[in-house]
């Protein structure tokens, strides 16, 4: 590995490093000062000054100017959260009014009709959006609304789920939500990802498919080996797996119209989030290969069953997520449920197996934004999925009960935080982009059949064939390659990214660091003459952390009512399935839940600054993170059978 490259992966490590050398050496100064005396003497003296106050002085500017940014980007990322949590709600209940409008005037065409969705007078094609829509909905944006018109088996949702040692409540109920979607049967191909390390995995995983097997277009499984050399254990290398494996089942004219959709083993996502994604994809022609589609998470089944400190912790991880999410952004990560076009999957050779790809969902988002030079298309799914809030099962249990269910959410903090590793990824890939900005011509191969191919390397102008790529490929051992020619690298686009990078790696060690060292300075310098001018500065910043934590509490408050509105429209979705029988649903009053707000103050360095330290302090010696599962609650209608209890 070369000296950048190792710089790359510890960069959050040596950022953390240096501003605590630039703190110590400002303050340390400054003490220093204090005992000398701001003394000058005339120019006509012989003897030498106590002190030159403009020695260092350049050091005090940077570390006062870096102090006032580090300070103004904390003040924007909850005032963009605040923006896009109330944007989301309002779009969220604006598609909710759309659709009982939808559904009461399209009822009794369904109730004229003997089939479901697929029938022929709703497969009837039509890509004007307006013309299916009444007078009330014509002010519903596309990306919101879902087009009854639109053929909807054209489009295969391939969706993965990727699961290690998961209760088979977890997976069943899951699953059982999958299956009440009305398009499941003509447009859902499910995968169980299981791993080959897990105790009767694939028995498991054969039990799932016989009770489901008429419930979805087809569902399988893959079984991940473990012992593939270079391979991390973890969630990105057993989706690696599986879309290798899914990727033979489909023919080279199906792939553009077949999406990829990634969830966790207990994420529920509503029937609209693949109406949607079906809309998008075939409104957007021009860039529905290039996109990647992501949607809001709430967690909204168990959050009345964890500490609070664990709730208000979640709640802001999905703030987190949720701030690129808003209308107009055009860089968005997504935050564990996604859907990805699997020509862009082939496009980009598949997901990464190796250690900086712990972080699958972030690390997959960076591929595909750097295979097309930044011009990577993103859209928001408004249809939030519902997960449940990490547990160490300690509901009921007192004090030990409350230290077990921290742990579990600092382990899965610590997780996240080791994500900082796509930092240097992206560092990487951004000199790989710059280095290839005038190579433009791409090609590539279907996954399953590219393993060992860069998929997304360099080919020469003269071996692009200029055929209309429309045409059908001729036979022969190159039939199967796509050609394609990138768009010009976005700089402004990269920008963004890494000051989003910077907020999810840096910020939470950055600001922990100069809020003690600033108060450390002030208290330092109190009662002595600004010499260096820079004490307007400290103001500044002591007002934007006053109207920092403001800003939260004002996205906790914006929150309830998002919540409310998700909660609402699960619940009824779940009643019209008939699964509500047993399923959590967790309620919010911003009267009873008035501690969350206490707690903030809490949340911040014990799930915030505290891993995200120890995640960038390891990487020195270590890339390596032994991935765990969290405990999730479900419901339970009955006793699981322990697999080893019948043999």
């Amino acid at each position: 590995m070369s000296i950048f490259g190792w710089c790359s992966q510890r960069a959050g490590g040596l950022a953390m490093m240096a501003t605590v050398a630039l703190s110590y050496w400002v303050i340390s100064s400054e003490l220093e000062a204090q005992r000398h005396g701001y003394k000058y003497q005339s120019n006509d003296s012989l003897s030498a000054p106590n002190y030159d106050p403009q020695n260092g002085a350049i050091w005090v500017n940077i570390f006062s100017y870096y102090c006032l940014l580090i300070h103004f980007l904390v003040f924007c990322f909850p005032l963009r959260s605040c923006y896009a949590v109330f944007t989301i709600g309002r779009q969220l209940r604006k598609s909710a009014r759309a659709r009982t409008l939808k559904d009461i005037k399209f009822g009794h065409r369904r109730r004229s009709s003997s089939t479901s969705l697929s029938s022929s007078e709703t497969l009837t094609s039509s890509r004007d959006l307006g013309s299916s829509s009444s007078s009330e909905v014509e002010d519903v944006d596309t990306d919101c609304y879902i087009d009854a018109d639109i053929a909807p088996d054209r489009v295969i949702h391939a969706i993965v789920i990727p699961n290690y040692k998961e209760e088979n409540d977890t997976l069943r109920e899951t699953l059982e939500v999958l299956a009440s979607h009305p398009q499941a049967r003509n447009t859902y191909d499910v995968y169980l990802a299981m791993e080959q390390r897990e105790h009767n995995a694939e028995t498991k995983a054969s039990r799932f498919v016989n009770e489901f097997s008429k419930k979805f277009r087809s569902i399988n499984y893959t079984l991940h080996p473990s012992d593939i050399p270079g391979e991390l254990a973890g969630k990105g290398s057993n989706m690696a797996w599986a879309a290798r494996k899914l990727s033979e089942r489909y023919s080279l004219g199906q792939r553009k119209d077949v999406i990829v959709t990634g969830i966790d083993a207990d994420s529920h996502l509503s029937t609209n989030y693949f109406g949607l994604v079906t809309t998008m994809h075939m409104t957007y022609t021009e860039t529905a290969t290039t996109t990647l589609y992501s949607a809001p998470i709430i967690f909204d089944r168990n959050a009345h069953n964890v500490p609070a400190i664990v709730r208000v912790a979640d709640v802001l991880w999905s703030a987190a997520g949720m701030s690129g999410l808003y209308k107009g952004s055009t860089v968005a990560p997504p935050t564990s449920v996604y859907s990805v076009p699997l020509e862009l999957v082939d496009r980009v050779g598949g997901w990464d197996c190796d250690a900086e790809a712990i972080g699958e969902d972030l690390h997959m988002y960076l591929k595909c934004f750097f295979a097309l030079n930044g011009n990577l298309t993103v859209r928001t799914v408004m249809s939030p999925v519902s997960q449940t809030n990490v547990t160490g099962g300690g509901h009921g249990k007192g004090i030990p009960g409350l230290i077990a269910d921290v742990q579990a959410r600092y382990k899965q903090a610590l997780r996240h935080m080791w994500g900082a590793l796509d930092t240097g990824y992206a560092l990487r890939k951004v000199v790989e982009v710059w280095r290839e900005r005038k190579h433009t011509s791409r090609a590539f191969r279907p996954l399953h059949t590219a393993l060992n191919d860069a998929s997304d390397g360099y080919v020469p102008e003269s071996q692009v064939s200029t055929a209309d790529p429309e045409a059908a490929p001729e036979s022969g051992i190159f039939s199967d390659v796509t050609t394609d020619t990138l768009k010009g690298v976005n700089y402004e686009r990269m920008i963004v990214l890494f000051h989003r990078l910077f907020e999810a790696h840096f910020l939470p060690v950055q600001m922990t660091i100069l809020v003690v060292a600033s108060t450390l300075y002030a208290w330092v310098t109190d009662g002595a003459p600004d010499v260096h001018g820079v004490n307007w500065m400290f103001s500044i910043c002591n007002i934007l952390r006053t109207v920092g934590f403001m800003e939260v509490a004002l996205y906790l408050f914006l929150y309830e009512g998002f919540h409310k509105a998700c909660l609402e429209i699960r619940e009824k979705e779940m009643s019209d399935a008939g699964l509500t029988k047993g399923m959590h649903f967790s309620r919010r009053e911003a009267k009873t839940n008035f501690i969350d707000y206490i707690m903030v103050p809490l949340v911040a360095p014990i799930f915030g600054s505290i891993p995200c330290a120890q995640a960038q302090i390891y990487h020195f010696w270590t890339v390596d993170l032994v991935y765990t599962v969290s405990k999730k609650a479900t419901r339970r209608r009955a006793k699981s059978v322990n697999l080893d209890s019948l043999v």
